[in-house]
């Protein structure tokens, strides 16, 4: 580690792997799942631990009417009953709005096919150094190591000049309603840090996700004089063709912060029905998918685009043309977001990271979306530093290595300390 000042010094040994080992593994053991009861036992577990490290805690039932309605609202991908926000507020000597914000999500997807899983997705185990188990790096780790930040500004003592708070959120997978509520309660900062999985690397900008439903229509007939009837199953195959073509087109020139991503703005079909009888030409289709939005473009020009694609493809088919297909956006909205060039967040957090023993953090661009884009929108500039690798999310085999969680916590430890300034 570099030459730290004495208070530096005291928060960095300060930080717990025992302390942050329990937490974690208490953490990933709550099945919190979109849209579960566990979904909420998750947050206020998190306001407890919030609550003993003498925090000002805002724990909040997030009003899901208001959610529905709202015209800025992000959108759902899963039915709730109830959902909560908790923000815990570490008492400084001045006032007024927090220095540094960490922002985690704590809800997680589901764990799939439990045959290929080595255990129980929720029963974390810790093997070779790494703690495996859903949500392991995606992202409750992260969640962990800005509460151990915390923790550890406590136990050395500091008193800081401004606040430090931690933003636990849900709904993230899903679209980014935990974030958007507590933003929209009024809780803002003057940078953020989510903790994301972010392979050692600070990554500054996210591309976008929308989520589409194409209806395809065709012609029932016998499938033994299947040439009477149109299949909406070959119709689909012209309009994949055709939308395969639209997302190689938007692969050029991409951010150089992508680096050799193949798709930073990848259109994905993730799940097809159609048919209701084997001997039937199916006369109708529904297709779903995923489609990536650039980085600084308006959601509302992402859709037009796509829109637009579909309409000519549709006009080029002598059946589509009389029998278009129609387009509706469903779920989750995610615009793109990105830190403002030459903000010092980025410098900030690099010098914390090597500080911390963590290495020279590389800037990079992520394909996948975040709630960075819901704070920059409000005005907070925002990054993504976090324990765990993004590849692994969403999978049997995800995983975060213990050592990395720890270096984040003295990273955050230290870029608290920095940002927050000590009395």
């Amino acid at each position: 580690m570099a030459d730290l000042t004495d208070v530096e010094a005291r928060v960095v040994d300060a930080v717990d792997e025992q302390w942050v080992v329990d937490r974690l593994t208490r953490l990933v053991a709550v099945p919190s799942i979109g849209g579960t009861p566990a979904e909420s036992e998750v947050q206020h577990l998190l306001a407890g631990w919030l609550d003993e490290l003498g925090c000002d805690v805002d724990l909040w039932q997030i009003d899901l009417a208001e959610a529905a309605t709202a015209a800025d609202a992000p959108g759902q991908e899963v039915e709730r009953t109830e959902a909560w926000g908790v923000v815990g507020t570490v008492p400084a000597a001045g006032s007024g709005p927090p220095a540094l914000v960490f922002s985690g999500h704590t809800d997680v997807v589901p764990p799939g096919d439990l045959r290929l899983w080595d255990g129980d997705p929720f029963v974390p185990r810790i093997v070779g150094g790494d703690l495996h188990g859903r949500g392991a790096c995606d992202m409750k780790a992260g969640v962990v190591a800005s509460l151990a930040a915390l923790a550890a500004v406590r136990t050395a003592g500091v008193r800081l000049v401004r606040p430090v708070a931690l933003h636990g959120v849900i709904g993230e997978e899903d679209g980014g309603l935990g974030a958007w509520a507590t933003l929209r309660r009024g809780h803002l900062g003057d940078v953020c840090v989510i903790p994301e999985p972010t392979a050692q690397a600070v990554v500054t900008a996210n591309a976008g996700a929308l989520t589409f439903r194409l209806e395809i229509e065709g012609h029932a007939a016998h499938a033994a004089m299947r040439d009477r009837g149109v299949s909406a199953v070959e119709l689909f195959t012209v309009v994949h063709a055709g939308l395969q073509e639209l997302e190689a087109e938007r692969q050029r020139d991409a951010d150089p912060r992508f680096g050799d991503a193949r798709f930073p703005y990848g259109l994905s079909i993730g799940r097809v029905q159609a048919g209701d009888w084997a001997s039937s030409v199916p006369d109708r289709l529904l297709a779903e998918g995923r489609y990536g939005v650039r980085v600084g473009e308006p959601v509302e020009v992402a859709r037009k685009v796509f829109e637009d694609r579909v309409a000519v493809i549709c006009a080029a088919h002598p059946w589509l043309a009389a029998h278009p297909v129609r387009v509706t956006w469903t779920g989750g909205a995610f615009a793109s977001g990105q830190l403002p060039i030459g903000h010092p967040l980025l410098p900030a957090v690099r010098a914390a990271v090597a500080d911390a023993g963590g290495g020279q953090a590389p800037e990079q661009a992520i394909a996948a979306g975040s709630d960075l884009r819901l704070y920059a929108a409000a005005g907070v500039p925002t990054l993504h530093y976090g324990p765990g690798d993004l590849h692994l999310a969403h999978g049997p085999l995800e995983k975060v290595p213990v050592t990395e969680v720890v270096t984040a916590a003295r990273a955050f430890a230290l870029l608290t300390v920095r940002s927050c300034g000590v009395r």
